[in-house]
């Protein structure tokens, strides 16, 4: 790793560690990512990845008390930043982690309801990413949301929008279903637990 690699490394640990957590600050991870060579990208994003990691579960303590909306903030930045080192299990736990915590609050903030098409939008993603388990379990969350907001006339294009909807989130199911069943001894991480 070149010097100048490693003082940009070391000003993008300061900038989290004084938990300056925008945009600007992913702008010059990203940055930090452009790499000429194989061996010197892996490094960079290896060494990115156990900071993070370590780093983000002292940031999520820090935010417990904070408002709702500073607290999605901090977990959309984190999410933001596991995707660009290329950290999928982090950046997909957190993602589920984010949209629990949303269903949870959305009793008391209407604004935060989480939609049949982000739980759908998670689960393939968790499934294109061999988390087979969790992505079952965001197809169910698909469904209650589909169920729950299910009040169209049966004679609308809403209603048979909705038909299509569930059989594909059915299908999706059955395949991570199958998927996981297939890969049953396998050990995938902390989503599969």
């Amino acid at each position: 790793m070149s010097n100048t690699v490693a003082q940009q490394i070391s000003l993008f640990r300061s900038y989290i560690l004084n938990r300056r957590l925008d945009a600007a600050t992913l702008r010059f991870l990203d940055s930090i990512l452009v790499s000429k060579d194989v061996k010197s990208s892996i490094e960079v994003r290896s060494s990115l990845r156990e900071f993070m990691r370590s780093e983000s579960l002292s940031v999520l303590r820090e935010i417990a008390e904070k408002a709702v909306d500073q607290k999605l903030l901090v977990v959309e930045f984190l999410i933001r930043a596991f995707a660009l080192i290329g950290d999928v299990e982090s950046c997909l736990a957190l993602k589920y982690e984010g949209l629990l915590f949303r269903e949870l609050k959305s009793t008391s903030y209407q604004w935060l309801q989480v939609s049949y098409m982000e739980w759908l939008n998670f689960a393939e993603q968790s499934l294109d990413n061999g988390f087979h388990s969790i992505a079952g379990k965001g197809c169910e969350k698909a469904l209650l949301c589909l169920q729950r907001n299910s009040m169209a006339d049966p004679k609308t294009s809403e209603f048979f929008e909705n038909l299509q909807a569930i059989e594909k989130i059915k299908r999706l199911k059955d395949c991570a279903i199958k998927s996981a069943a297939s890969n049953s001894g396998a050990n995938h991480g902390v989503l599969e637990k």
